[in-house]
């Protein structure tokens, strides 16, 4: 039995890591109705940041917050501004597409060029000292991470659902044309909503980097499961991205201990496949035609 509570552990810890991935993600193609493939180096981005301030400034890792954050929020509203924008117009999502992937490519590069190939470590001031729960044991960075991510998406709920802002969101997101004829202004919201998806991102880089090697390809395979996870909760649901996270990173657990470690990405991809296949709008989405941020 403590064998099995300690795989389940492992699972739920690991979703969390999987959920404030995957929070911003979902937000963003919830609102501006993009799938952001430079996702992964939005994170990676950030991970080199907090390595930056730790090592450089002698830093916390969780005061490395007060820099990640804003950066990537701003990072966040510009590619919005700078390169999703002039192409919404367009009417082509498979330009949009082009795009972000061309960004991710040109992110990696910019990071091969500034820190080279080699692998950094972020110093963990005691965030990967394990802690026992009872008959499971975890580290505190772990345990960290679990918590932050779940009031990541309770305050991101209520921001959606109490502010002003956050209705203004919610009803762009429901109907664009209706929204402008309200006076909203929907461009200065698709910025605010893009810079807020890339402020979670960075919030995960600096939890992730002291338990996590940083390098140019960081971000590729967290952005890889994101995805899975986006689609598995619903895409534009913040709830089902949580839910879906923590089933994914339980489905990795436990396959990479009852079956074969090799067997996990398989088991997870499969998953997403069956998704895709007999529930394209997600577990707790609606139809992606009709699709918008849910809170």
């Amino acid at each position: 039995m403590d064998v099995f509570l300690q795989v389940l552990a492992n699972g739920i810890m690991l979703g969390g890591l999987f959920a404030i991935v995957s929070v911003g993600l979902t937000l963003i193609f919830g609102i501006v109705k993009v799938v952001n493939f430079a996702h992964g180096e939005f994170l990676m981005i950030g991970m080199y940041l907090t390595y930056l301030a730790v090592t450089g400034l002698g830093m916390h890792p969780f005061a490395a917050l007060i820099l990640v954050v804003p950066v990537l929020f701003l990072m966040g509203a510009l590619t919005q501004r700078l390169l999703i924008q002039p192409l919404l117009a367009a009417g082509d999502h498979h330009i949009q597409i082009f795009a972000t992937v061309g960004l991710s490519t040109a992110l990696i590069n910019l990071a091969l060029l500034v820190f080279g190939a080699d692998i950094a470590n972020t110093p963990p001031h005691g965030l990967r000292m394990p802690v026992e729960i009872g008959p499971v044991r975890v580290l505190v960075g772990q345990v960290v991470i679990l918590g932050v991510a779940a009031a990541l998406v309770g305050a991101l709920q209520l921001f959606l659902a109490r502010t002003r802002t956050g209705r203004a969101i919610r009803a762009v997101a429901q109907n664009r044309a209706a929204a402008e004829l309200m006076g909203i202004d929907v461009d200065r919201l698709y910025a605010l909503t893009f810079g807020i998806g890339a402020a979670c991102v960075g919030t995960a880089a600096v939890l992730i980097a002291p338990l996590y090697p940083t390098s140019p390809n960081s971000g590729t395979y967290f952005v890889l499961i994101a995805f899975v996870v986006v689609v598995l909760g619903g895409l534009g649901s913040i709830r089902g991205a949580f839910a879906g996270a923590i089933l994914i990173g339980l489905i990795d657990s436990f396959t990479g201990f009852y079956v074969s470690s090799d067997m996990r990405e398989v088991a997870v991809f499969g998953v997403f496949l069956a998704i895709l296949i007999l529930r394209p709008s997600g577990l707790f989405g609606r139809q992606l035609r009709q699709s918008h941020v849910s809170p």
